[in-house]
C-alpha cells in the first residue's frame, strides 16, 4: 500500500490526557499522526483527524519533524510550574511506525527524555523495532518509571490477518517483548481489544511480561462499541465464523481464564482500573 509522507511542524507535542488515558496519565504523546499499520478496528478511523481527512486511514502519515525539540521546551516549562508528567506514548498513532527506522522521531524523543525525564512513561506499540531503543530505555529506567506495553490482541497469526494485516506479526511481538523484558525494563502484554486466541494465550506470555491489560471493542473504542459497530466489526466478526467472540462481557471471561495462570495483582481491566503510576 503506497502512503502519503509529509513532514510537519507541530505546534506542541504534549497533550492533556483525557478520557480512557484519565487514569493517572497528565499527558499523552503522538510523534506522528496517521498510522501505516492501519489496523481495521483502530478507534482513530472515527476521530477527528480522520474522520475530515480525504485520504483513508493507513494510507497518509505526518512525521513531526521538531517533537524533541517541542518535548524539551514544554517538560521545562511544566517544571517550572511544578507539574508531575506521566506520559501515554502513543494515543492515536504507534511510536514505532515503519518509517521510523529513518525518522528517528520517536529515539529523538527518548534521548531528550534522559535530560528531561518524566515521572512515568508509557510506550504503548506493537511494533518490533523499539528493540533498536533498548539502550536508551535502559538510561531512562534510571531516571523515571518505564512500561513498554506491547499490543498482542491474540495468538492467532491468522486471526491478526483478518483484523490487521498490515501490522507486525505476532511472533515478531512477543520476540520484541521478550528481548525487553530481559533488559530489565517493565512490559506488558496489552490485549487491546481482545480477538479470538487459542487456550495457550496465557502459556506465550508467561515470563515475558509483568503486566497483563485486558480491553475490547465494546470499553475500549471510547463509544461503548458504537465504533467499532460503524467500522463494520460486528459482520467482520460474522463473516470469518468468529461471533461467539463478539460479547459485551468477553472482558469478564477472558480476565477469568487469564487469572487462572496469573496472580490477580498482574491483570488489569480497561476502564475498571489501572496499574499504579
Amino acid at each position: 500500500m503506497k502512503i502519503e509522507i509529509k513532514e510537519m511542524l507541530a505546534k506542541k507535542i504534549l497533550t492533556e490526557a483525557k478520557g480512557y488515558l484519565d487514569v493517572g496519565f497528565t499527558h499523552s504523546l503522538n510523534p506522528y499522526s496517521g498510522c501505516a499499520f492501519s489496523c481495521k478496528y483502530c478507534y482513530v478511523r472515527e476521530m477527528p483527524i480522520q474522520k475530515y481527512k480525504e485520504i483513508p486511514w493507513g494510507e497518509w502519515l505526518d512525521i513531526k519533524t521538531n517533537a524533541a525539540e517541542n518535548f524539551r521546551h514544554e517538560m521545562i516549562k511544566l517544571r517550572m510550574k511544578g507539574k508531575v508528567v506521566n506520559v501515554f506514548m502513543s494515543s492515536a498513532t504507534d511510536p514505532y511506525q515503519p518509517i521510523e527506522r529513518k525518522a528517528n522521531i520517536t529515539r529523538g524523543i527518548l534521548e531528550e527524555m534522559i535530560e528531561n525525564p518524566p515521572d512515568f512513561l508509557q510506550i504503548q506499540t506493537r511494533g518490533p523495532l523499539i528493540t533498536r531503543d533498548i539502550d536508551l530505555l535502559v538510561k531512562l529506567k534510571e531516571k523515571c518509571d518505564v512500561l513498554v506495553s506491547m499490543t498482542i490482541e491474540t495468538d492467532r497469526d491468522d486471526v491478526r490477518k483478518i483484523f490487521a494485516p498490515l501490522a507486525p506479526g505476532i511472533n515478531l511481538r512477543l520476540k520484541a517483548l521478550k528481548e525487553v523484558h530481559d533488559a530489565g525494563i517493565s512490559t506488558q502484554a496489552s490485549i487491546s481489544p481482545v480477538l479470538p486466541f487459542t487456550p495457550d494465550f496465557p502459556k506465550v506470555l508467561a515470563g515475558i511480561v509483568n503486566h497483563i491489560w485486558i480491553d475490547t471493542l465494546s470499553i475500549g473504542d471510547g463509544s461503548m462499541g458504537k465504533r467499532s459497530e460503524r467500522l463494520g466489526m460486528p459482520k467482520l466478526f460474522e463473516k470469518n465464523e468468529l461471533s461467539k467472540w463478539y460479547l459485551k462481557d468477553i472482558h469478564v471471561r477472558v480476565e477469568k481464564y487469564f487469572n487462572k495462570h496469573f496472580p490477580s495483582e498482574m491483570i488489569r481491566v480497561s476502564k475498571t482500573e489501572a496499574f499504579p503510576i
